[in-house]
């Protein structure tokens, strides 16, 4: 894990500064999302008709649920210093590259694109990549705004 104050992310601009290690997306984890969000389509959750009809012949995790991973990744890859609070404040060239199957791990790696002054707070625009283990394809890539409050 690596440890940052976000005022110093100015001068790591442009550098990846994380890489978090690897969680293994499970199919209790897909059903249980599933289940907060209500999208309960078949390619997400019933492995014998995934099987048998999907192109990937097993289930696959939601985008949404891959999304909401990345949060939990940069946790796993970075202890920030100093900060009160951070909240996200949104997503900008969003875009879901390729599925996830059941059983699949992935990880994040993260890099900084800009690091802004805002309204108390250092608004940093991430720019993210989640891959899946032993794929050369990145299943999403985003840019992720968060905006860090100091103490």
């Amino acid at each position: 894990m690596t440890r940052l104050d976000v005022s110093t992310l100015r001068d790591q601009v442009g550098q990846e500064v994380a890489v978090s290690g690897w969680l293994e997306v499970t199919q209790e984890r897909i059903n249980q999302f599933a289940d907060a969000t209500g999208d309960r389509q078949w390619i997400h959750v019933d492995t014998e008709r995934a099987a048998a009809e999907s192109p990937f012949k097993i289930t696959i995790a939601h985008g949404f649920l891959t999304l909401s991973l990345v949060s939990a990744l940069l946790r796993d890859a970075v202890e920030f210093t100093g900060l009160r609070m951070a909240i996200n404040y949104g997503m900008n060239r969003l875009r879901f590259v390729a599925p996830v199957p059941a059983g699949s791990r992935v990880r994040a790696r993260f890099t900084p694109a800009s690091v802004d002054d805002e309204k108390g707070s250092i608004q940093v625009t991430w720019r993210v990549t989640v891959e899946r283990e032993r794929s050369d394809k990145p299943v999403l890539v985003a840019e992720w705004l968060v905006r860090y409050y100091p103490r």
